[in-house]
């Protein structure tokens, strides 16, 4: 349903979902991008508890692993799992990049992956949540400041409170379950964080656009004071 707030001479427009269309099944398609091209690696093991807390929350989320995308370099001819890709993130409600610190940035084979998502990019417009994965005591912030600022070149809405986890091989052990309880939590809200906005930014959007093609006349239209 529709409300209007009157706060001056303004009508402020809310939509406020009713409660059987607060399903998060309405948010069924999130992509989770492992920027390593290593089958096991302590940023996969990372994005398994960023994964969990979303499929708890009763989102689905693909995963795109390094190990499986070849990806061609800008130039040479677009490989079939570019396509895949790009077309994957453009249909995606929300995109979680997650990448391992090499030589104090964010990984190449993930600046090849956002560089195979064409132009104008599938990212635009896109939330964008952020996770680094680094082997020393500083983490992965360089790595994930570099990758916010060409997040946002190409347009995507980067959302506050990446994840950068330091001493990595410390916060999981050899069958990669995380022994940190700080970065396991801190994971957990990083899948919190991209919960509450799809929640209060995409969901209604959504919510909208079907009762659109359902042909639902909209009952209130607001008026100026």
């Amino acid at each position: 349903m529709f409300c209007a707030e009157g706060r001056g001479n303004r009508e402020v427009l809310r939509l406020i979902l009713p409660p059987a269309e607060t399903d998060t099944s309405i948010l069924s398609n999130v992509v989770t991008i492992v920027g390593n091209r290593q089958r096991v690696s302590y940023t996969a093991h990372a994005v398994q508890i960023v994964n969990s807390t979303l499929a708890r929350a009763g989102v689905a989320v693909e995963v795109l692993h390094g190990a499986d995308l070849n990806l061609a370099f800008p130039g040479d001819p677009v490989t079939s799992d570019a396509k895949r890709l790009e077309e994957t993130v453009a249909e995606a409600d929300a995109v979680i990049l997650a990448t391992p610190e090499y030589h104090g940035t964010y990984s190449a084979f993930l600046k090849l992956v956002i560089e195979s998502l064409g132009y104008p990019s599938a990212l635009q417009g896109k939330p964008v949540a952020m996770l680094g994965v680094a082997g020393g005591r500083l983490g992965a912030t360089k790595s994930l400041e570099q990758l916010r600022n060409t997040c946002a070149h190409t347009g995507a809405l980067v959302l506050p409170g990446a994840v950068s986890i330091a001493h990595a091989k410390d916060a999981f052990d050899t069958e990669g379950h995380c022994t940190d309880g700080a970065v396991h939590a801190a994971l957990e809200g990083l899948a919190g964080s991209l919960l509450d906005f799809l929640h209060t930014f995409v969901q209604p959007r959504h919510v909208l656009e079907n009762m659109i093609a359902a042909g639902i006349d909209v009952p209130w239209k607001p008026e100026r004071s």
